[in-house]
């Protein structure tokens, strides 16, 4: 048993090795521009896929965001396939160093993120309720920009570091 604990600590470390970094993007364009994409409202489609792949909710997002005094406020409101609604609203702060930290009514903690080139890493712990439960899971979302108008982001959702779904979402700014 201690020989197989082994084997998958090591294997969990050198795949944790093989993950893309935010700097890999430096040179990529246009610049992400976070509270400059979200300014205004935004479309966005979307999908949630199960740990094996399997696509098991589709989804729409209204946006809108503001900023005033260095704050975007992101107010999001879901519908899904199943007719179910959901609200978030975001409050993202852009620190001193160029990193971005937010908070909304269902993320655990603060929200941590930094943009590099067109791309935005966005880390976070979202409580997700499921029939009579609550599940915190960690959010690790990569958004790319596109152009002025297109996103897409993909997230990869971990539960004790095994993944357990995924979502992607692809945004087009109104006009």
């Amino acid at each position: 048993m201690k020989k197989i604990t082994s084997i998958l600590l090591a294997l969990m470390l050198l795949l944790t090795g093989c993950t893309a970094s935010i700097s890999d993007y430096k040179s990529s364009q246009p610049k992400f521009d976070l509270f400059g994409y979200f300014a205004g409202k935004t479309t966005a489609w979307g999908m949630l896929q199960d740990y094996k792949g399997k696509q098991t909710r589709r989804f729409t997002v209204d946006i809108v965001g503001t900023v005033k005094n260095g704050t975007l406020t992101l107010v999001e409101d879901f519908v899904f396939d199943d007719g179910e609604t959901q609200q978030r609203i975001w409050t993202i702060k852009k620190q001193s160093d160029g990193r971005y930290t937010g908070t909304a009514g269902d993320v655990i903690g603060e929200a941590q993120g930094v943009e590099i080139g067109n791309a935005l890493q966005w880390q976070y712990t979202l409580a997700i309720p499921v029939d009579d439960s609550v599940y915190n899971i960690k959010f690790n979302d990569w958004m790319y920009r596109q152009d002025e108008k297109h996103m897409f982001n993909v997230a990869s959702m971990t539960k004790f570091g095994f993944e357990v779904g995924k979502v992607t979402l692809f945004f087009q700014k109104d006009d």
